[in-house]
């Protein structure tokens, strides 16, 4: 994993917080995150929402009750979808400039995007990596409905339709990002893939995702951005540690000892060059927050990386390709609790960075 990155226990945040300013979101999140600010999402917005935000240029797309609805049966939905692949491969082949296609996030759905890059040109700091984000595939496709309320995933042809349009969003990030001349991780958020291998997802296959998640992380690779994948609670990871993805952020702090079923598959993913991103803060209940503190949280993950010592991989290697994090995002806190959860994760990473490997 050839990046140019160096992880380093160094913080990193997940994209959304409390506030309506996003001035103020922008400058919270470099003063918690120095080394790798991001942009950031309000939910406080209604156009801000995981899914909203990047579900202009779906074809067919007429929000119904506030909810996006995708009607294929109209007389101009063919149309419309062969307008959106002739732009796709137009954008793909060169031929089309991105900034003015359908695949170029606006200020009306991410105002925190462009106000991330004002900041970029004049920085508080400098920093050693840039972070963007993306909602993944499956989330995406299983949120938005047809108007049968059939779930996009389940039409190959709006699943593919949908894949490309994230695929793409997440490639205009990277390459307007990199114009500041730093790596540019982006994640690609999948909260729904909590839910694999139980009832609710019997009728999507292991291959299903793996082709969904390859083409946004190998279209990311291909702009020469950095890609994880963030799922804020349990899930099957030896899925999300086959893909090629370069980080895995996931909740240390609640369901380590679900993740650590998978040993080979952590073994491998890390002597591959991998980035584990710890989500060792807690963000999911406010008594968890209240009583945490920086040395405890600490102490919970020097106990976690002693179990992969464990299983044969070396502690240098071990915080040489760690990130530090929040176990989710912190929009759905208080403003005091976000605050906090920004608080610990910067100082447990400081704690972390000068831990002797």
């Amino acid at each position: 994993m050839a990046h140019g990155f160096h992880a380093d226990c160094r913080s990193v945040l997940i994209g959304s917080l409390p506030v309506k300013n996003h001035r103020e979101a922008a400058a919270l999140a470099w003063e918690y995150s120095p080394d790798i600010p991001l942009w950031v999402q309000l939910p406080a917005n209604p156009a801000e929402g995981m899914i909203v935000q990047f579900q202009p240029g779906l074809p067919g797309l007429i929000p119904e009750n506030g909810k996006p609805c995708i009607h294929t049966q109209g007389p101009g939905f063919e149309a419309e979808l062969v307008n959106f692949y002739e732009e796709y491969l137009g954008v793909v082949e060169n031929q089309q400039d991105p900034n003015r296609t359908r695949f170029a996030l606006t200020r009306d759905t991410a105002e925190g995007f462009f106000v991330f890059q004002e900041m970029l040109a004049n920085p508080p700091s400098v920093p050693v990596a840039v972070k963007g984000q993306v909602t993944g595939p499956i989330t995406f496709a299983t949120s938005i409905t047809d108007q049968d309320n059939r779930a996009i995933f389940y039409n190959e042809q709006l699943r593919d339709a949908a894949v490309k349009l994230l695929s793409l969003k997440a490639v205009w990030q990277v390459k307007q990002l990199s114009r500041f001349k730093v790596p540019v991780i982006m994640f690609i958020d999948e909260p729904a893939l909590a839910g694999f291998g139980s009832s609710e997802f019997t009728s999507i296959s292991r291959d299903q995702v793996n082709a969904c998640l390859g083409e946004v992380i190998e279209a990311v690779k291909g702009a020469g951005g950095i890609p994880g994948i963030h799922v804020c609670a349990n899930t099957d990871w030896s899925l999300i540690l086959e893909t090629s993805v370069d980080i895995v952020n996931f909740d240390a702090y609640s369901f380590f000892d679900r993740f650590v079923l998978y040993p080979d598959h952590i073994r491998n993913f890390v002597n591959a060059g991998g980035i584990l991103a710890w989500g060792i803060v807690p963000t999911g209940h406010g008594e968890d927050i209240d009583g945490a503190t920086p040395d405890n949280l600490a102490e919970k993950l020097r106990e976690q990386i002693g179990v992969l010592e464990n299983l044969g991989i070396g502690k240098s290697r071990i915080l040489a390709q760690s990130l530090i994090s929040p176990s989710c995002g912190t929009g759905s806190l208080s403003y005091a609790h976000a605050l906090k959860v920004l608080e610990l994760t910067k100082s447990v990473s400081e704690i972390l960075r000068k831990e002797p490997a």
